[in-house]
């Protein structure tokens, strides 16, 4: 039997616009960098070297992909209440981690906590700023985790600072 998703987290449209300005459109599939073919907005599942989509058909894959993220990053943190800004940012940074590294993290370690230690878990966020097992920073993902970072502190920004 399948445990029950965290009511609290959904898929939002701002989500989904974050995602697809991250991540870029390319119509034709590349190669990521680190071996993995990728196409539309990030989309990598079933992706072909040489393969080619349309805007339409890559926003349906990205709306596909975000919200089996979603589903998956909802199991894991189980019934932690997030704000949809939170969400947000999880979702965004697990798109481009994957479900799986998102899920065996120390950020969803601490958002289980009893009480939940939001700060640390959106401090987690800028950690990612690595590619493919890369030790060398990347200016693009350290750009991307900070503004995951900001949309994550939105209602703590006061808390931070004290």
């Amino acid at each position: 039997m399948k445990k029950a998703r965290n009511s609290l987290i959904g898929l939002s449209a701002a989500a989904l616009v974050m995602i697809a300005t991250f991540e870029g459109y390319r119509g034709t599939s590349y190669d990521d960098g680190v071996g993995v073919q990728t196409i539309g907005f990030g989309t990598t599942q079933g992706v072909k070297a040489g393969a080619k989509t349309d805007p339409v058909r890559a926003l349906g894959f990205l709306y596909r992909d975000a919200n089996e993220i979603t589903e998956q990053i909802s199991d894991c943190i189980g019934d932690v209440p997030l704000h949809q800004h939170e969400a947000d940012a999880f979702i965004s940074l697990a798109y481009n981690i994957g479900a799986g590294a998102f899920c065996r993290s120390t950020l969803v370690k601490k958002l289980k906590r009893d009480p939940p230690d939001y700060l640390s878990a959106c401090s987690e966020i800028l950690r990612w700023n690595k590619a493919g097992g890369n030790v060398n920073v990347e200016e693009g993902l350290t750009n991307r985790r900070q503004k995951e970072y900001q949309l994550c502190m939105t209602d703590k920004q006061q808390i931070a600072e004290k």
